[in-house]
């Protein structure tokens, strides 16, 4: 990964949207029971929250996001065997509870590795 990337993402974490600044406090700390990575640049991405134990990417779109760009962005992530949701700018912000709830009913339904005993 280019050096960029990691500066443009460090960057981004400083300077969050508001509809990200919202949702990270929901999300850190391990508050839904696993760790989550705020701006985590992945295979010449930045994804904007990454829980890497469930391999799902959470996207926090506003209006400038491209139906076109995201499809094939997350057809990438998923050929690495990550799943990909989206919430809006607007969802998060009128509705944080609701968010949250659906990032958690997606971490719920996540397969889990095979744990050795």
């Amino acid at each position: 990964m280019a050096p960029h990337k990691f500066a443009n993402a460090r960057r981004m974490r400083l300077n969050p949207t508001p509809a990200e600044r919202v949702l990270w406090q929901y999300l850190k700390g391990k508050a839904l029971g696993v760790k989550v990575r705020r701006q985590s640049p992945m295979w010449g991405y930045i994804a904007d929250f990454y829980a890497p134990a469930a391999r799902l990417v959470i996207e926090v779109d506003g209006g400038y996001h491209e139906a076109q760009i995201d499809a094939m962005r997350d057809a990438i992530l998923q050929s690495k065997g990550l799943r990909t949701i989206r919430l809006t700018n607007e969802a998060v912000l009128s509705n944080p509870a609701g968010a949250v709830a659906t990032i958690r009913a997606n971490l719920a339904s996540a397969d889990q590795p095979n744990r050795r005993e």
